[in-house]
């Protein structure tokens, strides 16, 4: 069993998006966020709804705004910490009015059995959308129609909880057609292609900056059937010529849940991947961003043509040609 260390950086709420985007940048592709803002404004306009709110919980989110991430305890994980620490020091040194915080990073080891089975007392079946329902593999239940993504969660990161995975499922029932190309970019665990397969896709292939994602990926294709025409490859999709060699050409479909500081300059290198009026469906944008990311996608040839929010979050569909 393979352990991980959790990586906390204490930033504020203002220096999330950028926080996240330098991680992401180098090559972490699974962050947590615990935004003190948010918990407030839950406290202050939901606690009305609420009998009583534990102590442990309110002392627990009173350590200001966090970023997660997790890395795994070997030789890879420590490369990627490296990155990550380099990533916050950078930020650091540009924060000039300390508006991101101390950016402190402190380390904690997490047993991947204890990790996964703390879940089970969560992560129930979730419908999204019209036609998915995200089972974990412990549950049993009726899908009343719907189409079921089984997953185990253990550490891979993207199990459609969260509201960009949400919107970018929405789109993938609108826009997969049978025996459509679909390709994943920041593939996490392999949620957006895996739904996509079970959505009649006739293809796919994902890929990642982090390795541990690859493994992640691959048993969620097998668990849920699809693991025939399904490939997912490892590395920087910006930056590595062979690996886009690899993934080729012709897709019907890119999907791209990360963040707008990755978004906007991969939005130069999408156009490669699909076909002629091919779609990129793109979320993991805050609402204050989603101008500057459609501005990019426009700039690179790639006409928005639908778009979607929950909370603030924003998804953007773009046809290509």
């Amino acid at each position: 069993v393979l352990d991980w260390i959790q990586v906390t950086i204490h930033t504020t709420t203002d220096g999330i998006e950028p926080l996240s985007g330098r991680l992401y940048r180098a090559g972490v592709t699974g962050i947590e966020i615990e935004d003190a803002r948010d918990f407030q404004e839950f406290l202050e306009t939901r606690g009305q709804y609420w009998d009583y709110v534990d102590d442990a919980l309110i002392q627990a989110k009173s350590g200001g705004t966090r970023v997660k991430i997790y890395v795994s305890d070997d030789g890879a994980g420590s490369a990627v910490l490296e990155a990550a620490r380099e990533a916050v020091a950078s930020l650091r040194q540009s924060d000039t009015d300390g508006r991101f915080g101390s950016l402190d990073v402190t380390l904690g080891k997490v047993y991947e059995e204890d990790w996964a089975n703390g879940w089970k007392k969560y992560f129930k079946p979730i419908p999204v959308g019209e036609r998915i329902l995200i089972k974990p593999q412990w549950e049993a239940v009726d899908p009343g129609g719907r189409i079921v993504f089984e997953i185990n969660p253990g550490m891979a990161f993207g199990t459609g909880t969260h509201e960009t995975t949400r919107l970018c499922i929405c789109a993938l029932e609108r826009y997969v057609t049978p025996g459509c190309k679909v390709l994943d970019l920041g593939c996490g665990s392999g949620i957006l292609s895996v739904i996509a397969r079970l959505l009649g896709a006739g293809s796919a292939a994902a890929a990642d900056l982090d390795p541990n994602c690859e493994r992640a990926a691959l048993e969620n294709a097998q668990r849920n059937g699809v693991a025939d025409n399904y490939a997912v490859y490892c590395g920087n999709i910006t930056e590595d010529e062979a690996l886009k060699r690899k993934l080729g050409t012709g897709y019907d479909i890119v999907a791209a849940n990360i963040v707008a500081d990755v978004l906007i300059p991969l939005a130069s290198e999408v156009k490669r991947y699909l076909k002629d009026g091919g779609v990129l469906i793109c979320s993991g944008i805050i609402d204050f961003r989603k101008d500057d990311v459609a501005a990019a996608l426009e700039r690179n040839g790639l006409k928005i043509i639908d778009t979607a929010s929950e909370g603030e979050w924003f998804a953007l569909t773009a046809r290509a040609g």
